[in-house]
């Protein structure tokens, strides 16, 4: 068999094997889907599954969502809040941070370094009373600052910004203090946008992190007005009822916004994960 001919049916069977993989992976996404759409009786009869009853179908667990008897909106919209506030400010100071320790020399700066490393390997879990206690001494309880402020300085990120930034060319910088360019400016200006990858590949990274955090908002917040969607989704399932069809249903629909968000800056995720990691 000539080379062509084989790497001709290689490609074939190897899109073949993405494309059986892809829709392994689409099953989860199809069962709650189809899921959200039947009544709570079904579900905890049969659980979640492929069966298409046309009988059982019905809109009404989303009508439940939208008509106003739960708070699913203001839960939905602090999370937007929480996340949108978290991803920006933490996308500003850490790759700042991350440019800091790449591009300048001054003293103690493996020893910064070090530090962030070390951070890195502290499970959450374990700094979650002085949070706590820090976060009650600063008056920030049941508040939606209180929810992600901890957490915006994260060491993960500053560690792949600064892999990324040792990336860089240097030779830009001293063109443009040249130019006279402060170096806030070099880095708004001229760095900033080098960096646009790395920017999308932590942004929908830190935004899913977000999204889905569940442990400290439960721990600091407490009016129903102020819970994110993933705890307000976990206050259906209550000793006296669970409501699995529209806990479903709400489910589904937290998912759009990460979905979104990965459409929009796809294009730039592998790219920004794969140079990130090429110079240490």
């Amino acid at each position: 068999m000539k080379p062509k001919k084989v790497w001709k049916l290689s490609s074939i069977l190897l899109i073949l094997l993405f494309v059986v993989i892809g829709i392994f992976a689409l099953f989860p996404l199809f069962a709650i889907t189809l899921g959200s759409l039947k009544p709570s009786t079904e579900i905890m009869r049969y659980g979640l599954n492929l069966k298409l009853q046309a009988d059982l179908l019905s809109l009404d667990n989303y009508s439940y969502l939208f008509n106003g008897e739960t708070d699913y909106f203001i839960w939905y919209k602090n999370s937007i809040i929480i996340t949108i506030a978290s991803t920006l400010s933490c996308l500003l100071l850490t790759s700042m941070v991350g440019y800091g320790l790449a591009v300048y020399d001054f003293k103690l700066k493996n020893v910064v370094f070090g530090l962030v490393l070390i951070v890195m390997m502290i499970p959450v879990e374990i700094i979650m009373l002085p949070l706590y206690k820090l976060t009650m001494s600063l008056g920030l309880m049941d508040t939606l600052v209180g929810a992600f402020l901890p957490f915006v300085v994260a060491p993960i990120p500053i560690f792949f910004f600064r892999q990324y930034a040792s990336g860089l060319p240097r030779d830009l910088l001293d063109a443009a203090r040249v130019d006279g360019c402060t170096e806030i400016g070099i880095f708004f200006r001229v760095m900033l946008p080098l960096m646009t990858p790395a920017f999308s590949s932590m942004a929908i990274l830190q935004a899913l992190g977000s999204w889905n955090n569940f442990l400290w908002p439960l721990i600091v917040l407490r009016s129903s007005e102020n819970l994110t969607l993933p705890i307000g989704l976990s206050t259906l399932l209550t000793p006296y009822g669970n409501n699995y069809d529209v806990l479903i249903a709400g489910s589904v629909m937290a998912i759009f916004p990460v979905l979104l968000l990965y459409i929009f800056f796809q294009r730039y995720f592998i790219e920004g994960m794969t140079a990130g990691g090429v110079k240490g």
